[in-house]
């Protein structure tokens, strides 16, 4: 166990002064990290808190809850001690019940984080965890990222000291140091996909080889080196990136899968997500890439949509569903949920000219126009002629994405739309030269 000290300053874990939240279930792993963090707080300058989650999943959990927290109070460290449903949520959101517990599980440890409560989670994943997690990977077809396995700290928050530590060490380091601890009895339910690589898979190599667990480790370790000095030679800088948007060339695609698999790894990092991609991902993007048309998009894990868009892919998270909008014409700014605020003012005719801003003569505009999303059916006369066309043809010629043409302000009555938000007006509302005042439109993103 006190190898765990060198790892935790030579991947830099922890900084002084923090404070550091140990997920505790009152298992032996956990309870021995507990122990150890917390008797060497004044080594590393830090203070040492639990976290002990109740998922609502066996009955025994909350004898488990009452014996972490007296186990606490005996080691004088502070607990805080939450509940959550994870039957509840697994059946609600369509999950496993191992899913939803992580979930649950996570939820609080971030909301712990962003209230500053703690400054870092530490889990208490092992050598064991590690070469399980590395073969769960690769079972389900990741590439090379997948079979790094598990990073020592993760979104600068989640940290796993224990992980050059072996079962045998733990198991030594409570004996020695007389911990107490429960036996989670659904850990011999092998329904659940770990516990059935853990108690049956990894039973049998290890019979065979009993030195896999440190193999696949060794293995973990130059996967990482190998990986990471093939990513410092590939040039990410055509990557174009606004919050949770980013924009990748197509023409990446080109090159080699070892290039452009780690590029699209790159940028759905860039938008949040780094786990459940597999090697059929990767493929499902290059032939989106390559050889689906412009407009046409997929969809992968955590709400992730990827789209095609001329000469480039988009990948989007967290796609928004679009607020509700009708709202008739008057002229007063107004926000919309996911696009941005419509700037109205009334100006000279002679003042028009601004970079970027839309002018029309709204004394034009029927009665009852008012602003909306496109419908199916809206029709468009191109400013400066050209004749009428459907909405969506008009928006397909000025290069709007598909993901965008939905959340765009259109200014409409009936079927007949006379200003597109940010994009155009109508040949039915321009500004006549002898009109003395006009509308201005702006859009603040």
């Amino acid at each position: 166990m006190e190898k765990i000290l060198d790892f935790v300053k030579k991947n830099k874990l922890i900084k002084e002064g923090e404070v550091v939240g140990v997920g505790v279930s009152g298992g032996i792993d956990s309870m021995c990290l507990l122990h150890f963090l917390n008797a060497h707080k004044e080594a590393l300058d830090i203070d040492v808190v639990a976290i002990h989650i109740n998922h609502g999943i066996r009955e025994e959990s909350d004898d488990e809850a009452r014996f972490v927290v007296q186990k606490c109070k005996e080691m004088g460290v502070r607990v805080y001690k939450f509940s959550i449903d994870a039957p509840k949520i697994a059946k609600e959101e369509k999950l496993s019940l191992e899913t939803a517990a992580r979930d649950g599980r996570y939820n609080v440890f971030e909301t712990l984080v962003k209230k500053d409560i703690v400054d870092k989670v530490a889990l208490a994943h092992h050598q064991s965890d590690q070469a399980e997690t590395i073969l769960m990977h690769i079972f389900r077809g990741c590439g090379v990222s997948g079979a790094r396995g598990m990073e020592p700290i993760r979104d600068k928050i989640y940290i796993r000291p224990m992980l050059p530590v072996s079962k045998e060490d733990i198991s030594d380091y409570a004996n020695m140091n007389n911990i107490d601890y429960v036996e989670d009895s659904s850990n011999k339910d092998t329904s659940y996909t770990r516990n059935y690589l853990r108690n049956v898979v990894m039973k049998d190599i290890l019979k065979k080889w009993p030195n896999a667990i440190e193999a696949i480790n060794n293995f973990a370790g130059c996967v990482c080196e190998d990986d990471d000095y093939i990513k410092s030679t590939i040039n990410t800088n055509a990557l174009m990136v606004d919050k949770k948007v980013v924009q990748m060339p197509c023409y990446y695609f080109k090159g080699k899968s070892a290039v452009y698999s780690r590029i699209v790894f790159k940028a759905l990092l860039l938008i949040g997500v780094n786990k459940d991609i597999e090697r059929k991902h990767i493929e499902m993007i290059k032939e989106l890439a390559t050889s689906l048309e412009n407009g046409k998009k997929i969809n992968l894990p955590f709400d992730v949509t990827v789209s095609k868009e001329y000469d480039f892919l988009t990948f989007e998270n967290n796609y928004v569903e679009r607020a509700e909008l009708g709202k008739p014409f008057k002229m007063e700014d107004f926000s919309v949920s996911n696009f941005g605020t419509i700037v109205l003012k009334r100006v000279k005719t002679e003042k028009m000219g601004e970079k970027g801003a839309l002018y029309f003569d709204n004394k034009k505009l029927p009665k009852g126009a008012k602003w909306r999303y496109r419908e199916d059916g809206d029709i468009f006369e191109k400013f400066g002629g050209g004749g009428t066309k459907k909405l969506k043809s008009f928006l397909i010629d000025k290069k709007v994405p598909v993901r965008l043409r939905d959340f765009i302000p259109v200014l409409a009555c009936g079927n007949e739309v006379y200003v597109i938000a940010g994009v155009e007006v109508s040949e039915k509302v321009k500004v006549d030269a002898d009109a003395p005042t006009c509308v201005r439109l702006t859009v603040k993103k």
